[in-house]
């Protein structure tokens, strides 16, 4: 076989079919494709960017208008018998037309369709329109005709396989898009064709790789097929008679070795090449079984227990055509570095691009999958039935090389809805999704790939005769704190795994300030746009609670003492969770990543800065921490050797003074817990308000305070800070701006120490943060990213914060 594939991306534009309110050109404006209206209307000029102060109030009018995009394009015979127009995503009610003859229409964002046109070609130009209904209008007659369902906005995404976030979420803006989102293309060819390749990496019984490969191929039948499958030194031809379509070949791989999640080891993979006649594919894996033991909810990669150190990921953009592999990379290089193990795909997004599973592959992170259901009772009638149907199949059957992927998941908290949120009154006999989680999804995965094991939705017990929030079976979400109880309540359970947790806290400052061009004020209007949460502001400082004191009207305070709590609950919750290792084995925080600039639970914010929740999530997620709770020391260690030395245990006065002292030798086995009981003279202080613990292990150290920084009687802050160009490294080219060296080092205790360059320069950053000091201790912070114009500013308030800013008795 030979083909040609003409890429058709240029000479685009867009033109909308009604009236809008703005001046479109006639003939419409250029567009870009892969894009969306939204992005051609901002490069032209016609719209505010809607991530700004309150502009995305000005345009929901284009999710309820028609648009079409329109190019030519220029074909001449070229010999082949066949001609397809390949769509890899079109967003998301579209009809095709190929010289003003329909070829097509589509109805989901989350698969690919290709399209026979060989009839419809001309010598010479060729028009091609895409014109797509308003998806609010698709949906709300659909809604009309099949009776709504309740869900948790009032937005109509449960009646249009896309992207449901884009419909406004607690964290995001109502976007609604259409557009040509991914590659299109017109592929010209003769002979047989590979419709579609699937691998399915896995290891047999003893522990070797294997490598299945199951072919589609699409031929006029007029003679046998021949074919060969080759990866690392191991290979196989094949012949499939005249009237196969479908062929399947499995290899052992004995010569290559396993992968790993980076927490576990490393992560080889292999190029694969599969031929059918003369069409040649090729396709890169890795080897290594997944298991899920389902009552624990326990995850085994290559036979070990894994302890998933997980985030939860939502879309990047909500304009994702717009994103770069190096910007996914960047995200999950941050995910990497705070030691997480595993990316939860969450159920309201989308099945991500091939450079995210690809990335995860190589950076050896775990990816749990959802299939696209979040939030809300979905109906099961046609055409949605077989909308989802085909979109998982094609789905499961991509991203099967990945061996980063371990888990297929049916939904985010439909099972949670239908069991506890008024739903099932109010839908009666209506169906609501029951039949994709339990039935139709489950068959596609064990079907399709049956390598991978698959989990009807999250939070779920396990079994429909079970509370789906069960904390003693599979997965629960934790909500209650953050919406209602303190974050000390993360202590009140014990769970299997935590699928979904968090806490609030605002973006980095120059993040804010590129957002929001009014006065950033608690209570300013155009920030507060920038909350999405219900009640929101509220929760943010109810959630201060006891731990910190109220800002007041200081946006400063207020910026410092919401961030610090966000990163202070959520590393309470973790630290708690390990340490009752291996009976819970796994969290997942809600959430790594931000779509836009955004008051959220992320510890990225919507322009990739790190929060200071990311760098508390860092310490907590390492493969070694000290956690103090319940009178005992309780040594995690989640590296591949024992951890052994002394454990040196010391109560001191907030002065610094040593109060009382023990030492203890430890020995810790690997991937487990130790529990250490704190002596009488350190677990009871003489007074709480005055005194700290110290615990202290290899490199390994915990602070721990017996009260509330509210009843601390911490002192004002005194320190000195000296400010220095960062020499670099011997035989070292410098490249890029000069970085600073900021040394602190304190005469008081210092609580919290955190630093905020980004306030000088947006583009600077700064490698840790909030570090408690004792007096006479040092610290050093390295600022890299920008050349400053007063890096002694580095040293003041208010760059470089604690918590004694803000205590006073």
């Amino acid at each position: 076989m030979t083909l040609r594939h003409l890429p058709l991306h240029d000479g685009w534009t867009l033109t909308a079919d009604g009236p809008v309110p703005l001046g479109l050109p006639t003939g419409g404006v250029p567009a870009t494709v892969p894009g969306c209206v939204h992005t051609d209307l901002l490069a032209a000029g016609l719209i505010d960017d809607p991530y700004l102060d309150d502009n995305e109030t000005r345009l929901g009018w284009i999710g309820r208008t028609d648009w079409t995009y329109r190019t030519t394009f220029d074909w001449s015979p070229d010999g082949h018998d066949h001609a397809d127009l390949r769509f890899d995503g079109l967003d998301t009610v579209a009809t095709v037309l190929l010289n003003g003859t329909e070829v097509g229409r589509t109805a989901n964002q989350h698969r690919s369709y290709r399209f026979p046109v060989r009839p419809l070609l001309r010598e010479g130009a060729n028009a091609l329109e895409v014109r797509f209904t308003a998806p609010y209008t698709y949906a709300e007659e659909l809604r009309d005709r099949l009776g709504d369902r309740p869900g948790a906005y009032a937005e109509p995404y449960a009646f249009i396989r896309k992207m449901a976030c884009n419909f406004g979420w607690d964290w995001g803006p109502t976007l609604v898009t259409s557009g040509i989102w991914r590659p299109v293309a017109l592929e010209t060819w003769s002979g047989p064709r590979i419709a579609s390749v699937k691998l399915l990496p896995d290891l047999d019984a003893d522990g070797v790789p294997r490598l299945t490969v199951e072919l589609e191929v699409e031929h006029d039948g007029s003679a046998p097929l021949s074919g060969a499958v080759g990866v690392i030194g191991a290979g196989a031809v094949f012949i499939a008679t005249q009237d196969e379509h479908r062929v399947s070949v499995t290899l052992t791989v004995p010569q290559a070795e396993v992968w790993w999640p980076h927490s576990h080891g490393e992560q080889p993979l292999y190029d694969v090449t599969v031929r059918v006649g003369d069409d040649v594919r090729q396709a890169r894996t890795g080897f290594r079984a997944v298991t899920l033991e389902r009552e624990a909810f326990r995850v085994s990669v290559n036979g070990e227990p894994v302890f998933v150190r997980g985030v939860n990921w939502i879309p990047e953009d909500c304009f994702p055509s717009r994103l770069t592999r190096q910007r996914i990379s960047d995200r999950l290089d941050q995910a990497v570095a705070a030691g997480v193990n595993l990316v939860r795909v969450w159920g309201g997004g989308l099945y991500e691009s091939d450079d995210f599973y690809e990335l995860a592959d190589e950076k050896g992170l775990l990816v749990w999958q959802d299939f696209p259901f979040a939030c809300a009772a979905y109906p099961q009638e046609q055409p949605l039935w077989d909308e989802v149907a085909a979109e998982a199949r094609e789905n499961v059957a991509r991203l099967a090389p990945h061996p980063s992927l371990v888990l297929w998941c049916g939904n985010n908290e439909n099972l949670e809805g239908h069991a506890d949120w008024g739903w099932q009154e109010e839908l009666g006999d209506r169906t609501w999704g029951h039949g994709y989680y339990h039935e139709l999804l489950p068959a596609i995965v064990a079907e399709t790939d049956p390598t991978r094991p698959y989990w009807p939705g999250s939070p779920y017990s396990g079994s429909e005769d079970v509370h789906p929030q069960d904390p003693a079976r599979g997965t629960i979400h934790v909500w209650d704190v953050w919406n209602r109880a303190d974050y000390a309540a993360y202590a009140d359970r014990v769970p299997r795994f935590v699928a979904e947790f968090g806490f609030q806290g605002p973006p980095a400052y120059a993040t804010l300030r590129r957002a929001v061009s009014g006065p950033l004020a608690p209570d300013a209007p155009l920030l507060a746009h920038h909350q999405k949460a219900e009640d929101g502001d509220a929760k943010l400082l109810r959630g201060l609670g006891d731990h910190l004191p109220q800002p007041g009207a200081d946006f400063d305070d207020w910026h410092w003492l919401t961030q610090l709590n966000q990163a202070r609950a959520v590393a309470f919750g973790i630290r708690h969770f390990r340490s009752h290792t291996p009976y819970c084995m796994g969290t997942i925080l809600w959430q790594l990543n931000d779509c836009w600039p955004v008051v959220s639970w992320a510890a990225v914010d919507g322009d990739g800065r790190r929060k200071p929740l990311w760098y508390a999530l860092r310490a907590v997620y390492a493969d070694r921490l000290i956690a103090v709770r319940d009178g005992a020391a309780h040594l995690i260690n989640d590296a591949p050797t024992p951890w052994a030395g002394t454990l040196r245990l010391t109560r001191h006065g907030l002065d610094g003074a040593v109060l009382a002292e023990e030492e203890v030798a430890v020995s810790t086995a690997a991937r487990s817990v130790t529990r250490v009981p704190l002596p009488v003279s350190l677990a009871e202080p003489a007074a709480p308000d005055r005194e700290l613990l110290v615990a202290r292990l290899g490199d390994a150290r915990t602070v721990e305070f017996y009260e509330e920084d509210t009843r601390l009687a911490l002192p004002p802050a005194r320190y000195d800070v000296t400010v220095t160009e960062a020499e670099a490294e011997a035989g070292e080219p410098a490249a890029g701006p000069p970085g600073y060296r900021v040394e602190v080092t304190a005469h008081t205790l210092l609580r919290d120490l955190a630093l905020f360059p980004d306030r000088l320069d947006p583009a600077a950053e700064v490698d840790d943060m909030l570090v408690t000091l004792l007096p006479g201790e040092s610290t050093v912070f390295m600022i890299t990213g920008a050349a400053l114009k007063d890096p002694e500013a580095l040293g003041r308030h208010p760059v470089l914060r604690c918590v004694n800013d803000t205590v006073t008795r």
